[in-house]
């Protein structure tokens, strides 16, 4: 049987436990340690090497706190509470041949690390007093955090497409890409994707369309423009039930085509510009009421349609000209 110090010693043992199970990240000794080892190299302070100054890679600077809420010379890096709106973690996420994969030399991130670092940025991304080189540091710097992530409307209308979507499997992307397409997710680690043929616009056609039908359920942005596609696509298209963006744009569709769109629910963006379609297309479009912006740009379309189009969809952004 045990003893009331026994039990007491389990206990606090425990709690313990359950503590550090739960504690947050520690910048300065759980994360500091590999940006230091994996990072540093190409992303600290401007300094002189066999007679030439060397700068930071893009601009980024990961060797003190203010240099890290700076960014890069392509802006922030960084977005407390959001991996996937943070670059410092979407860099280390993208595939090893990709140029924007990092490190871009040496040793690569551990799952166990580039997990550390995406519990660090949902946790508020908290430098806990961390403030690193002060070398170049501007006067009045932010060195605390960054203002914490506020979704954007899109990004919460994002999130709940996501609802009841699995992941591509490796299978369905091989055979997407085998009939010419480029898939890739809308953002990390989302399984909604975006899916255009620009490296082969002159061979795509209406079947290759059909080609992406089995994974139709994660497609929302679509690129068709420049493509051979006729009538016959968009009647494809139309059992796209997440799809948000379609560009048309320079294509040989017809205003009785973009009748078969009338069923996309959630069409908010069509590119139409350099086509062909007038004002009896739009009376087609008058009918999806999803949508918020339309490019009619270079196309046959007139004025008096474009509003008469506008007035049937409050809140539409029609643009002609």
């Amino acid at each position: 049987m045990s003893t009331p110090a026994f039990r007491f010693t389990l206990f606090v043992a425990i709690c313990l436990s359950v503590s550090s199970a739960f504690a947050a990240v520690n910048f300065e000794k759980d994360l500091l340690p590999v940006i230091t080892k994996k990072c540093i190299e190409c992303h600290k302070a401007p300094f002189e090497e066999n007679g030439k100054k060397k700068e930071p890679k893009a601009g980024l600077r990961l060797d003190a706190s203010w240099a890290i809420l700076k960014g890069s010379e392509n802006g922030p890096v960084l977005t407390p509470g959001a991996p996937d709106k943070s670059g410092i973690y979407e860099s280390v996420m993208l595939p090893k041949d990709d140029d924007g994969h990092m490190p871009s030399k040496g040793e690569d991130l551990t799952p166990a690390e580039i997990k550390l670092l995406k519990t660090w940025i949902e946790e508020g991304a908290n430098f806990g007093g961390w403030v690193g080189s002060v070398a170049g540091m501007p006067a009045g710097a932010q060195t605390e955090s960054a203002k914490p992530f506020k979704p954007r409307p899109h990004d919460l209308f994002y999130a709940s497409l996501e609802k009841e979507v699995k992941p591509l499997s490796d299978d369905l992307l091989a055979k997407a890409k085998a009939a010419g397409a480029q898939v890739a997710p809308v953002k990390v680690e989302s399984p909604l994707v975006r899916v255009d043929f620009l490296t082969g616009v002159s061979k795509c056609d209406d079947a290759k369309v059909v080609a992406i039908l089995p994974i139709k359920e994660n497609i929302v942005q679509l690129d068709l423009g420049r493509t051979i596609i006729t009538d016959g696509a968009l009647k494809t298209l139309a059992q796209l039930p997440r799809l948000v963006s379609l560009d048309l744009r320079q294509t040989k569709i017809t205003d009785a085509g973009l009748e078969a769109l009338i069923g996309l629910k959630k069409l908010e963006s069509l590119n139409l510009y350099g086509t062909d379609i007038t004002d009896a297309g739009l009376k087609h479009l008058a009918k999806i009421k999803s949508l918020k912006n339309v490019y009619l740009w270079q196309s046959k379309a007139t004025k008096a349609g474009v509003k008469q189009l506008a007035s049937a969809i409050p809140g539409l952004k029609a643009s002609i000209e």
